[in-house]
C-alpha cells in the first residue's frame, strides 16, 4: 500500500452530475474539493491535498534500527563488510579527491558520482562506439516485407514461423536483459564509466524491444500471441525459465557482494547474461532472420536483426571486458570447481539453444537444418569460452556461417542487404566481433 491518501478517491465514487463530497479529513490539514476537470487548482490547494510524503532513506546501507531514528545527516553511511558503495550515500564535504587507483569493478568505496579520472578506458571507449551506432526502428523501411508477409504465396509455413517464433523469443529476452541490468547488475557494480556503459545498453535493450513492436505493428501480427509466445510455446519458454533464475540473488535487495560465495555470485549471474544468453541463446535467431534476408525476403525485418545483432555483440564484449576485469582483480574468485561449474552451464546452455533451433525448423529451410546449428553453437560456444579463459569444449568444430561475420562489417558505406544507406556517423571506424 501507499502511504499517502488519494484525493482523488471521492471524485471517482460521485454520482454523474454532482460535486463530490469532500475527502476524509487528515489531522492538520483542511479538507479540499479536488477533482479531476475541475481546472487548474493553485499550489497551495494541490500540497493541502498531497497526503504525507513516503519515507525515503536515502542511506541504503544503515542496518540498525536505530539508526533510522536518527536525523538523516546523522546516520552513518557505512556499508555492510566488504560490499561497494552504491552512489546515494552521503556527501563528504572535505574529502579527498577520486585517485585512478581507488576504483574497482566491484566492491569499490570510492565516489561513484565521479566519472573521471578513467580507470578502464575501454568501458569509456565503449560507450562512446555505442553512442556512434545509433539507430531508430522507424528508419528502416518495411514495405517489402509487409507486401510479402501480406501475399499468400509469399513465404511458406515454415517461414512464417520462424519470424514469428524469433519476434516471440527476442522481445521479451531482450526485456528480460533490461530487468536485469535495470534491478540487479547497476546496482553491484561499482564503476562510474563502467555504468555510463550500462545506462547506454539499457537504452538499447529498450529500443529492440521498440523494433520488434515495430514489426509486429507493421506486419499485422498478434500482438497478444507474439509477446505471450515466451508462456505459451515451450520452445521459447525454456530460455527465459533458464536465464530468470540469474536475476533473482541480485536483484534481492538484501543482496550484497564482499564475500566469496556473493562476488561469485554476481560473476555467475554476469557470465549467464552476457556470455551465455547474449552471447550464445541469441544466435539461433539471429542466424535464421539473417538468412531469410541474404534471399531478399523480409528484408526490413532482417535489417532490423542486423542492427541488433551489432549491438548484442558490443553488449557481450563489454560484459566479458568486465567479467575478465573482475577476475583479474579478485583471483580468489576463480577456483578449479567455479570453473567447473561455469562449463557445465554453457554445454547445458549448448543443448537448450540446440533444441531451440530443432523446434523451430523440424523440416529445415532457407537452406538450414538443426545438425548445422549445433556445429554452430558448439564452434560459438568455444570462442565464449576461450573468451573468459574456460578450455574449448568441443574440439574440431568449425564455422557453417561464416558470412555472418560480414553482417558485423561496418566498413561499407551501404548494408549487405543493399536496402537502404546505413547513416551512422562514425560507425566505419568501429570494429566488431561475434
Amino acid at each position: 500500500m501507499l502511504n499517502w491518501d488519494d484525493p482523488l478517491a471521492a471524485a471517482r465514487t460521485a454520482s454523474p452530475g454532482e460535486d463530490a463530497p469532500p475527502p476524509p479529513a487528515t489531522p492538520g490539514r483542511q479538507p479540499t474539493r479536488t477533482r479531476p476537470g475541475s481546472g487548474l487548482l493553485d499550489n497551495a490547494t494541490l500540497m493541502s491535498s498531497a497526503g504525507a510524503a513516503p519515507v525515503v532513506s536515502p542511506e541504503p546501507f544503515a542496518q540498525d534500527a536505530a539508526q533510522q531514528t536518527l536525523p538523516i545527516d546523522e546516520r552513518p553511511a557505512v556499508a555492510p563488510a566488504g560490499a561497494g558503495a552504491t552512489g546515494l550515500e552521503s556527501i563528504a564535504l572535505g574529502a579527498g579527491r577520486i585517485r585512478v587507483d581507488d576504483k574497482r569493478i566491484i566492491n569499490c568505496h570510492a565516489d561513484l558520482n565521479q566519472l573521471v579520472p578513467f580507470k578502464y578506458d575501454w568501458a569509456w571507449q565503449k560507450y562512446l562506439d555505442a553512442c556512434a551506432n545509433h539507430w531508430m526502428p522507424q528508419e528502416i523501411n518495411m514495405n517489402a516485407d509487409i507486401a510479402l508477409w501480406k501475399d499468400p504465396k509469399g513465404l511458406t509455413e515454415d517461414e512464417r514461423t520462424i519470424i514469428k517464433r524469433n519476434l516471440g523469443f527476442f522481445s521479451t529476452a531482450d526485456s528480460l536483459v533490461a530487468n536485469n541490468l535495470v534491478l540487479a547488475v547497476y546496482r553491484h557494480i561499482t564503476n562510474p564509466e563502467c555504468r555510463q556503459y550500462l545506462l547506454r545498453q539499457a537504452f538499447e535493450e529498450a529500443l529492440h524491444t521498440h523494433a520488434y513492436q515495430y514489426v509486429v505493428e507493421s506486419l499485422g501480427l498478434d500482438e497478444g500471441e507474439i509477446f505471450n509466445m515466451y508462456r505459451e510455446l515451450p520452445a521459447v519458454a525454456r530460455k527465459a525459465e533458464w536465464a530468470l533464475p540469474y536475476t533473482r540473488h541480485l536483484a534481492d535487495p538484501h543482496f550484497v557482494t564482499g564475500t566469496t560465495t556473493n562476488d561469485q555470485q554476481l560473476l555467475r549471474e554476469l557470465i549467464a547474461f552476457y556470455v551465455i544468453f547474449e552471447g550464445i541463446f541469441f544466435y539461433v535467431g539471429f542466424v535464421q532472420v539473417l538468412s531469410m534476408g541474404r534471399r531478399n525476403k523480409m528484408t526490413g525485418t532482417a535489417e532490423q536483426f542486423q542492427y541488433i545483432l551489432r549491438d548484442e555483440s558490443m553488449h557481450m564484449n563489454f560484459g566479458i571486458d568486465v567479467i575478465n576485469q573482475i577476475k583479474l582483480e579478485n583471483p580468489h574468485l576463480w577456483t578449479p570447481e567455479f570453473r567447473d561449474e561455469l562449463v557445465a552451464m554453457i554445454r547445458e546452455a549448448v543443448e537448450l539453444e540446440s533444441q531451440y533451433a530443432r523446434d523451430t525448423m523440424p523440416r529445415g529451410v532457407l537452406g538450414l537444418n538443426a545438425p548445422m546449428f549445433e556445429e554452430y553453437l558448439r564452434f560459438i560456444a568455444n570462442r565464449r569460452c576461450a573468451q573468459i579463459g574456460l578450455p574449448e569444449q568441443y574440439p574440431g568444430v568449425t564455422n557453417p556461417f561464416p558470412w555472418m561475420s560480414e553482417v558485423l562489417d561496418l566498413k561499407k558505406e551501404k548494408n549487405f542487404f543493399e536496402t537502404r544507406v546505413t547513416e551512422y556517423q562514425t560507425g566505419g571506424a568501429l570494429s566488431w566481433d561475434d
